[in-house]
Order: C-alpha cells, then structure tokens, then sequence
C-alpha cells in the first residue's frame, strides 16, 4: 500500500528524466556522433531522420500498450530494453580510422549495426513515452496531475540538457584529451548507458503500483478502446478544414525542419569547408546548454504571451520568431566568426526565437484537436508534427552538399515563405477567443 501512495517527488522527476535521456541519445548524440565520425552529410542526415520513425507512428500501438500488461510493466521492460541497446552499443561502435574520418568520406555502411540498435532503442523509447505518459494520469489524482505537470516539464528539459549539454561536452573533452573521435564517443555511450541503468534499477524496484493500473486485454473496456481509436482515426480526416490544418502543420516548421539537421554539423566543420570549426565541448556549451536553455526560456514567456493575447492575435507574431531568426546562422556562414560569445549569442537568440514562436504551433494542434475524441485527435496531430521534421530532414543533408553552408541558409530563409502563407490561412479561421486565459 505504500507504493501505492507514494510521494510524486520520489518518481516523477525521474520518470520524465529517463523518457528524455534515449530521444537525446537517438535523435541528437548520434547526428553529431556520426558528423565527427566524417559521415557525409547527406548520408547522415538521411538516416538519422530515419530514427524518427518510431515517435512519427507511435499512435498506431498506443492501444495496445493501453490495453496489454500494465503501464508499470511497460515502463521497466522498456527502461531495460533501452539500457541493454546503450551497453551494446557503447561496446560495438565501429572505429574508422584517423585518416578516413578527416576525408569526410566515411561510409554509412560501416555503422549499420549502429542504426539497428538505434531503432530498436527508438522504438522501445516511443513506446516508453506512451506508458509514462498514460502512468502519470493513473498513478496520481486529478490534483495532483495538475501539480506536478510543470515538475515533469522540468526534469525532461534537464534530460535535454543533459543529453545535447553534458553527453556532447564529456565527448568533446575526451577528444581533447585522448585525440580518439570513436573512444570518446564509445565513453559517451558509456556514460549514457550507466546513468540510465542506474534509473532503471530505481524504477524497477521503487515505481509505485496503482490499483488502476491494471491489464485491460479481456474486457470488453480494453476491446472498446480498440474499437474508439479506429473510430477517432478515420474520423480526424473528416473534420473542418482539415486540410489546411495538415498544411499548417507540416509547413509551419519547414525553414527548422531543414535547419536543425545542419546547425550542429555545421558548428564543428572547419572554416575551409564552410562551417564555424568549434570543438565538440564548445558545441555542448553553446548549443546543447545555452541554446536550450534559451529554448526553454522562449517557451515559457511564449506561453505567457499567447495567454494574454489568445492564439489568433499571437500567430503572426509567433512566425515572426519562428523565422527571422534564422537569419542569425546567414550570418554565421557568411562570417564565420571566431568569437565564442558571438557565437553563442547568435544560437541563443535563434534557439529563443524557435522556442517562442513553437508554441502557436503546439496551440494550434490543440485547437484543432478540440471535439469528442480530443485526446486521440491530438495524438495524430503530433504525428504530422514528427512528419513535419522528417520530411526535410531526409534532404537536408544532400542539399547542403549541393549548395554549401552559406547558400544553403539562405535557402532555409526562403523556406520561411511556407510558414507566412500557411499563417495568413490559419490564422483566418481561429476563433479570436481561444487561447487566452
């Protein structure tokens, strides 16, 4: 009974810290592993957005986790399906040598065991965020939910930092040290691997066991629940305007989409090839602490604005930070300062911006999600926001190959057009009312 009744304190930073850490691990360390590796780019991008498959069709087995076993039971197969992929691949990642990765030639071909503990630890973190998500609702009151809603928050964002921060810095300085790329990659996933076991073993001996949280695959609940999710599905392609809300949703980002597959590349590739040249530890300060940090703050003050002003009167100066600081990595490319603090400050009013403006693109998917089935509604608009990225992400690479850094954001900067267009229609059919506090 006391597991039971357990203080949230005692689970749910730790929860939403452990569902962060592997999305980091997949979707950030390996863009920036596989960089330093000398992965062509248009490789590199191509199947690191591969990886983002399983977030993008999640909604397609939620049921099931819904239904079979318990959240609980979801949670730690996963957390320890996770632990177990960290440690193989700390243990198996490839070693190219010095001479092939300086050519920037290394083949994609030398890590396909790589991409398949990848995925696989892709898809057991999907499913993760599914049951934490649904064992946050069970495992505490109405109240409660409320109360710690910003709790959970925070401790993914620590997860953030933590693995496009500290992960990125220990590599950067075990490169400094050792002058071996692949071994401080390899300690890295250590490192990651370590941390994330030690939560697990939390979780499995101390995550509380509610009494809803029970296997619900032989009632006729956990057959109806089934049943509403096709219902919901097909009935999200019938509602009002929903072709224009698709448009918004995968063009509204377009400009970010292309741009955060090439920023961090970008930063550590030498001045003569187009790039800033930055040392792997500066990238983790730079932009994996002080740029989400800047991110989080964008956030938080962009929530606060659309509060006061509704989501109608907010889009058009949401887009506004969601493109014109784009411009701020034109500039780099043209530059190419040396500066640290010039740097810095030109990632931090981007990150700042992107954050700001992201938030009429999370209230929008609400707003259209609103109706009798709201909560699956709104799982299907996350998935068009998962395409929203994937999509030029798999070109991103081959394009900034064509073009080079520099035109390359300019291109990023035409690509704001998209986002301006789909505003002007969006914003037309928002009710004025809704948003605000």
């Amino acid at each position: 009974m006391e597991k039971k009744t357990m203080n949230p304190w005692f689970w749910v930073p730790t929860l939403y810290f452990a569902e962060g850490v592997p999305y980091f691990v997949v979707n950030n360390i390996s863009v920036m592993m596989f960089a330093k590796m000398g992965v062509p780019n248009g490789q590199m991008a191509f199947f690191t957005t591969l990886l983002y498959f399983p977030w993008f069709l999640k909604g397609l087995w939620s049921p099931l986790v819904d239904v079979v076993k318990t959240k609980r039971w979801w949670i730690v197969t996963m957390q320890i399906l996770m632990t177990i992929m960290m440690a193989v691949l700390t243990f198996t990642l490839p070693f190219p040598g010095k001479e092939l990765i300086e050519s920037g030639e290394t083949p994609m071909t030398m890590f396909w065991f790589t991409l398949i503990l990848f995925i696989i630890a892709a898809f057991a973190s999907a499913t993760h965020d599914i049951a934490a998500d649904g064992f946050y609702m069970l495992a505490h009151s109405t109240k409660s939910q409320a109360a710690f809603v910003g709790i959970r928050s925070t401790f993914y964002r620590v997860s953030s930092i933590f693995g496009q921060g500290v992960l990125v810095y220990i590599a950067g300085s075990v490169e400094k040290s050792t002058g071996d790329i692949p071994y401080s990659w390899q300690v890295t996933l250590g490192v990651a691997a370590a941390v994330f076991f030690l939560v697990t073993l939390y979780h499995t001996f101390c995550l509380p066991k509610p009494d809803a949280d029970n296997d619900r695959s032989n009632t006729a609940e956990g057959t109806n629940k089934v049943k509403e999710f096709l219902s919901s599905f097909s009935s999200f392609f019938t509602k009002p305007g929903v072709g224009l809300a698709i448009a918004f949703m995968l063009l509204y980002r377009l400009p970010e989409g292309f741009l955060i597959k090439m920023c961090q590349p970008f930063l550590v590739a030498s001045q003569d090839k187009g790039g800033l040249g930055l040392d792997t530890d500066a990238v983790g300060i730079v932009y994996g602490t002080v740029g989400v940090i800047m991110l989080l703050l964008g956030g938080i003050l962009g929530g606060n604005y659309i509060a006061k002003k509704g989501l109608k009167k907010s889009l058009w100066v949401m887009a506004g930070f969601m493109t014109l600081p784009c411009l701020t990595f034109c500039y780099l490319s043209e530059c190419q300062p040396e500066n640290i603090y010039a740097i810095g400050t030109a990632i931090a009013i981007e990150q700042f911006g992107y954050g700001f403006g992201f938030t009429a693109y999370m209230l929008y998917m609400m707003y259209f999600a609103e109706g009798e089935f709201k909560t699956s509604h709104y799982a299907i608009c996350t998935a068009f926001m998962a395409l929203s990225m994937m999509l030029p992400g798999f070109v991103a690479g081959y394009i900034q190959e064509a073009l080079g850094y520099a035109n390359f954001f300019w291109m990023v900067i035409a690509c704001c057009a998209a986002t301006l267009c789909v505003t002007y229609l969006a914003e037309r059919k928002v009710d004025s009312e809704y948003g605000k506090k």
